[in-house]
């Protein structure tokens, strides 16, 4: 009876994964965060506490509805990158940050040879051409966690193996693209 008045009340925090952390921010659009969490039942909603990077302070945000949480992957600690066992796997044309072509490719299927090099290009195609968030590239081999205070973090990609998880990310997609 205690752990269901501690959940009721708020006073128990659990770790979860929180889409879109803050929702509606332009920055963390199709993301997905560790938080720890806590029920408010006046709201039928949580408070998401996400753990500070570099001097950053602990951020808060209120009002998180169910839809937006996940349970975190149990063999993961929510401090340490997800190390991925796919990237050999993508390709391009791939969904979630898409995978694309590198430069040096013309995109023609009979001749791309992207899949083959350790460099995979991510596109975020929810921001605009042009816009800094749009690409990146990561070492299929030896991918960090990488970013700084100022512009944020990425890391931890993880392939997506369910029709489930494929219609929860594009329920998440924005109605329109992205500065």
């Amino acid at each position: 009876m205690s752990w269901y008045l501690a959940l009721e009340t708020g006073r128990f925090w659990f770790p979860a994964q929180v889409y879109n952390r803050e929702n509606g921010h332009v920055g963390f659009m199709l993301s997905c965060y560790d938080a720890e969490l806590s029920y408010d039942p006046r709201t039928d909603t949580f408070q998401a506490r996400y753990p500070p990077h570099g001097r950053r302070a602990v951020a808060i945000e209120n009002n998180v509805p169910w839809e937006r949480l996940r349970a975190p992957p149990v063999d993961t600690s929510p401090h340490d990158l997800h190390i991925s066992d796919c990237l050999n796997e993508l390709h391009p044309g791939w969904w979630y940050g898409v995978v694309g072509h590198l430069e040096s490719c013309d995109g023609n299927e009979n001749y791309c040879r992207c899949h083959n090099s350790d460099t995979v290009v991510l596109e975020f195609n929810q921001y605009t051409p042009g816009s800094r968030w749009r690409r990146t590239t990561i070492n299929r081999k030896d991918h960090r966690e990488e970013g700084n205070e100022a512009d944020g973090f990425y890391g931890g990609i993880r392939k997506l193996s369910s029709e489930d998880e494929i219609s929860t990310w594009k329920r998440l997609w924005p109605a329109e693209i992205l500065e």
